[in-house]
């Protein structure tokens, strides 16, 4: 269904190759939760779904299905094992509601896949790809609750050790769930970049990872550290696939995406938010400071222009953003020109260990439908 076994990075370059270069990453879990009633006023956030209501999950990783999503990420980016236990659950439960998150997406794309398989007429045929589950991971910040993971300045407080050993066993327990990646998501510094850096590597973690930070200048991350050191940290980290941005405005993607292709040749990601404001006080976010759906896809050729190869949404963007999304990237003439720029730079990054691999392209008019490397 996912990965497999083999070298992480080549298995990305196949995935990527078997969907004509991009793929699309879902968009906002708790965005469409709270559209279909659920109520996240609550220190863990989407996670509290997982004892409520894991019906809902289960939906809305079927709409982001349904809308072309080639990646879906689990409802476990606020769940941790410190965070149920405050709610009275043991150590073993709250890790079987980590296990669950993964379970709940899996579910999720085998009920997809099966109705691509009846020929369902909402399921065409270039649904018909594998499916990854990702499974989130949130920043110390989110387990706090308290919204600075827009600002990471927990660091100054934290010490490396400390925040190791805060992941340390979700990381274990989500890397053997089922799910085909880790994403840890919304990174706001750099200590805590080098912390799942090196849990991923002292644990000899076999589940690939992506890195994705957050910035509120389009220069740096959150917290003020420097994104060309935090990206480094993630490039030099062997169990890391891909890099990249979310739940950041869409106006600062452009420039970011430019500044990460100067540290790595690794895949780029990003899923931003509609550039709404949030107010951490208040705990939501301010009306009318963002984009519309509309505006938000029409970034979509600018962000592959500059590189981007996985592109999604993150907090208040819903299925049609992905719908949209996926439409842009389905449209053969700009897609067979932005595929050579991207595969250029993946192709440069082998044939600087010594390979003459190059990308061959075959289009036809509505797709790409094969890559070959020969």
């Amino acid at each position: 269904m996912g990965f497999g076994s083999g070298d992480p990075e080549a298995l990305m370059r196949d995935f990527l190759r078997e969907l004509g270069g991009c793929a699309v990453i879902d968009g906002g879990l708790a965005t469409e939760l709270e559209a279909n009633g659920a109520d996240l006023n609550d220190p863990l956030w989407s996670a509290k779904c997982l004892i409520s209501s894991p019906h809902l999950i289960r939906k809305v990783h079927l709409d982001y299905l349904e809308a072309g999503a080639n990646i879906i990420i689990t409802s476990s980016y606020q769940a941790t094992i410190q965070g149920f236990e405050s709610r009275g659950f043991s150590a073993e439960e709250s890790e079987a509601l980590l296990q669950k998150s993964a379970e709940i997406a899996c579910e999720a794309r085998d009920i997809f896949y099966k109705g691509c398989s009846k020929g369902f007429e909402n399921h065409n045929e270039t649904k018909k790809h594998t499916i990854l589950v990702a499974a989130s991971i949130g920043s110390y910040g989110a387990y706090l609750a308290d919204g600075s993971e827009y600002s990471g300045e927990y660091s100054k407080e934290m010490t490396l050790e400390n925040l190791k050993n805060f992941h340390r066993r979700r990381v274990e327990v989500l890397a053997e769930s089922g799910a085909d990646l880790i994403a840890f998501e919304t990174i706001p510094n750099k200590l805590e970049a080098q912390a799942y850096a090196e849990l991923l590597e002292e644990n000899n973690t076999r589940t690939p990872a992506w890195f994705s930070f957050n910035s509120k200048d389009g220069v740096n991350v959150v917290s003020g550290d420097s994104l060309i050191e935090c990206v480094s940290i993630a490039d030099s980290c062997k169990k890391v696939v891909a890099i990249g941005i979310n739940c950041t405005p869409p106006r600062f993607i452009q420039g970011l995406i430019l500044s990460i292709r100067k540290v790595t040749k690794k895949p780029i990601l990003i899923y931003p938010n509609s550039g709404e404001r949030y107010d951490a006080e208040k705990k939501e976010w301010v009306a009318s400071t963002g984009v519309t759906d509309e505006d938000f896809v029409s970034y979509v050729r600018v962000w592959c222009e500059a590189g981007a190869c996985l592109i999604g949404g993150c907090c208040r963007t819903t299925p049609n953003t992905i719908r949209g999304i996926s439409k842009v990237l389905q449209k053969p003439t700009y897609f067979k020109t932005m595929i050579r720029k991207i595969y250029r730079g993946l192709v440069d990054g082998k044939e600087s260990a010594g390979s003459e691999q190059r990308v061959k392209i075959v289009t036809t008019r509505r797709k790409v439908v094969m890559m070959r490397w020969r």
